[in-house]
């Protein structure tokens, strides 16, 4: 790939598309056991590891069909099928506790759904509880996370173009495990950082009580139509339009602090203004590939926060979190590694945990006529990138570098270190949060991993 070619594909719409999420994905969870045997022979092989040298598209959820009577069919389909619909769900998530099952046959999703929405799946699908209130009942109480905007509101949700995936009603799946993860009992005092739709402040409210629930959402659009969800569905918490990471001073201590948006630094606040004992549960997004997972602290006395990674778990990013896309040209060079990108791109999320924390940068992909391009960049410096391109069937691979770091070089060393340390999953991985920043670490917080 030419200078400019890289550069052309690197050009704002693409970076935009490399760093979109789609949401928390519950088919995803098994990636680690699926990886790939490549890595192995890549492993044996690293001493001659390096030598010198989007948008979705829409479609419609179901078949589009002429509704006749559509408001009676609509009552009809919610007064006989929604109770049987919750429990299908529930069966198909398996392991959740009694009181949060008890919490989701209170708290009916499809209360919290606009009549028009995204079903993320591999594929995007609109789904039109008008046009077809069948196919829309059938996604609302599927395991499939409903995009619900676009854009912060910009584009249509109906917008043939597309956009990006910038709030959701979450997959069930991933939303009971936090909520397990939270432990939470009657009467502890909850902040919910990111209320969106508002279905887990509603669900948070009948585990603990509306009047112990504190929700911050950023986006007044959608502050606002989650406060009318949440009025018709009888659920009155506490609600703040506002920056989620400066928390709620006035209404602290908390008992548990509810995270529903991807975090890559953890904001000190919290810590601060849950009481010791506490626990924080958040979806730790470093930006680097498979590195997606939830995160259970809890608050010491001495005003840290510490604990482990659990499931995988992949939100939208906070937005005064999100990666920029701000790639500038400078200093370039092209080499070629016999490393396939793919060892890096499929890693498990242990090893992905790893070469984030070793490296501190940026990994995203995409794809462009057959090839996998494969994007490093360093958050603060931002002539500072590299680009990977694999060829299907090819022995080598070129890297086209732009700065003075080696980024490809530093990342594969970072993941053959993890080969080294026995491969570890995420569950070895933990965190500890300070005043002073954030270390992650292996299987005890005095090994930091550095």
């Amino acid at each position: 790939m030419t200078a400019e070619a890289a550069w052309a594909f690197l050009l704002p719409d693409s970076l935009r598309s490399l760093t979109v999420t789609l949401g928390d994905h519950p088919k995803r969870g098994g990636q680690d056991e699926r990886h790939a045997r490549r890595a192995r022979r890549q492993a044996k092989g690293r001493q001659a590891a390096s030598e010198p040298a989007s948008r979705r598209k829409s479609r419609h959820y179901g078949p589009q069909r002429q509704a006749r009577g559509r408001s009676e069919r609509r009552e009809e389909v919610v007064d006989k099928g929604i109770a049987a619909r919750i429990e299908r769900l529930i069966d198909g998530i398996g392991d959740i506790s009694a009181p949060v099952k008890r919490a989701l046959r209170a708290v009916p999703r499809h209360q919290f759904i606009p009549p028009v929405a995204l079903v993320a799946d591999d594929t995007t699908a609109i789904i039109d509880r008008e046009a077809d209130p069948a196919a829309w009942f059938d996604a609302v109480y599927s395991r499939l996370p409903i995009v619900t905007q676009l854009d912060d509101g910009a584009t249509d949700l109906r917008d043939e173009a597309g956009g990006l995936y910038t709030s959701s009603n979450s997959a069930p799946g991933t939303v009971t495990d936090f909520l397990d993860l939270l432990d939470l009992s009657p009467g502890h005092r909850v902040l919910e950082i990111g209320t969106g739709t508002g279905w887990t402040a509603a669900l948070l409210s009948h585990l603990v009580g509306a009047q112990h629930v504190t929700s911050i959402e950023v986006d007044a659009a959608l502050a606002e139509q989650a406060a009318k969800n949440l009025s018709d569905a009888g659920s009155h918490p506490h609600l703040i339009t506002g920056d989620g990471a400066e928390g709620s001073p006035e209404r602290a201590p908390f008992d548990r602090v509810h995270v529903t948006c991807g975090i890559r630094t953890v904001p000190y606040a919290w810590v601060e203004q849950t009481r010791p004992g506490g626990r924080i549960v958040l979806p730790y997004d470093p930006g680097f590939a498979t590195g997606h997972a939830a995160l259970r602290l809890t608050v010491k006395p001495d005003g840290t926060a510490s604990g482990k990674f659990a499931e995988y778990a992949a939100y939208m990013m906070m937005r005064s979190q999100r990666i920029a896309a701000n790639a500038e040209r400078g200093p370039d060079r092209e080499a070629r590694t016999r490393i396939d990108p793919r060892t890096i791109t499929e890693a498990p999320s242990g090893a992905a945990l790893a070469m984030s924390a070793l490296t501190g940068l940026y990994l995203s992909t995409g794809r462009q006529d057959g090839r996998l391009l494969t994007w490093l960049s360093d958050p603060a410096v931002p002539a500072q990138w590299t680009l990977i391109t694999h060829v299907p069937g090819a022995d080598d691979f070129e890297v086209y570098q732009v700065g003075d770091r080696p980024l490809w070089d530093e990342v594969t060393d970072a993941y053959f270190r993890w080969v080294d340390w026995g491969e570890p999953g995420r569950h070895r991985f933990g965190m500890t949060v300070t005043p002073g920043g954030q270390r992650v670490w292996l299987d005890t917080p005095q090994q930091a991993v550095e």
